[in-house]
């Protein structure tokens, strides 16, 4: 069997499109159609089916595309592994979410490419949930997430430290200039909310509910620095982690509402796989985010 089918596979599977697939592989959709119906003859099974004028896995496709990832991870294992005889070399793919992406890992990052230059980090942003999905499926070689504490049997989990989830609102907000705010005047303000399936959101909402506030959001947006000019212009408060309002509170564009009754702490966790193979690679990278620059 050529591997390049399986490359092929993976990639069909992933756009659900022979089409789009092509394109990303530069391959002719005919010739991405026939790399398709030999792996199909080869294991005498059908892999896609049409479903209202798409395509998609059939179950057989679904438990071919388990073993092909491992395959080709394994490969990838070996040829990392091999170059890393000479020198650290290959790549790291890493899903983390944009907060940690943007105020957090810079610097580790600069510090490690400073160090491995051969090394190509992929980073990926995801909610948490799906970055923990896409750890035990292969898709990231480690996750960095901003969550409550996780137990799984199926994961390395190591706490790096905890992060503070802070209100915030624009300098002339009404709870700006209270010496104390009791959580229940929470109630009559605007909240600002990231996207669906985000961890401090959910968060916020178990807090809106054990104080019996009506959890109600005025605008949902997937973006923090999106949420951070909203706030700014008076459109809503917000809770976000500090390390993503800091330079702003310094400034004086946003300021921090104290809530004594809501403390909130999240924890800033790094993830990968029990069963994963730890290149030096990994090795290297995991070791500087849990210690110290």
């Amino acid at each position: 069997m050529n591997l390049d089918y399986l490359h092929t596979f993976r990639e069909v599977a992933k756009w659900n499109s022979f089409t789009k697939a092509g394109e990303m592989l530069g391959y002719a959709q005919s010739s991405v159609t026939t790399q398709i119906k030999k792996l199909e003859e080869e294991f005498g099974v059908v892999l896609f089916e049409r479903w209202g004028g798409k395509i998609k896995l059939t179950s057989a496709g679904v438990e071919l595309l388990e073993y092909a990832n491992k395959i080709v991870s394994l490969i990838d294992e070996a040829k990392q592994s091999l170059s890393e005889q000479t020198e650290l070399a290959g790549s790291l793919s890493i899903g983390t979410i944009e907060s940690v992406a943007g105020f957090y890992l810079p610097p580790y990052l600069q510090a490690f490419k400073q160090k491995y230059p051969r090394v190509n980090l992929l980073l990926q942003q995801n909610i948490c949930n799906r970055l923990v999905e896409g750890v035990k499926e292969g898709k990231y070689d480690l996750a960095i997430i901003l969550d409550e504490e996780r137990e799984d049997p199926d994961l390395h989990v190591t706490v790096i430290k905890q992060e503070p989830l802070v209100l915030v609102a624009k300098p002339d907000h009404r709870l700006a200039q209270l010496d104390e705010v009791d959580i229940r005047m929470l109630g009559d303000e605007k909240l600002i909310v990231t996207e669906q399936g985000c961890s401090y959101r959910e968060v916020i909402g178990n807090l809106y509910r054990n104080h019996s506030i009506r959890f109600e959001y005025t605008i949902e947006l997937g973006s923090i620095e999106a949420i951070k000019r909203c706030v700014a212009y008076g459109l809503g408060i917000a809770f976000l982690p500090l390390m993503a309002v800091e330079s702003e509170l310094e400034k004086g564009s946003l300021v921090r509402i104290l809530l004594p009754e809501a403390d909130i702490h999240l924890s800033l966790q790094l993830v990968y796989h029990r069963k994963k193979w730890l290149s030096q690679s990994m090795k290297q990278l995991t070791s500087l985010l849990v210690g110290e620059i």
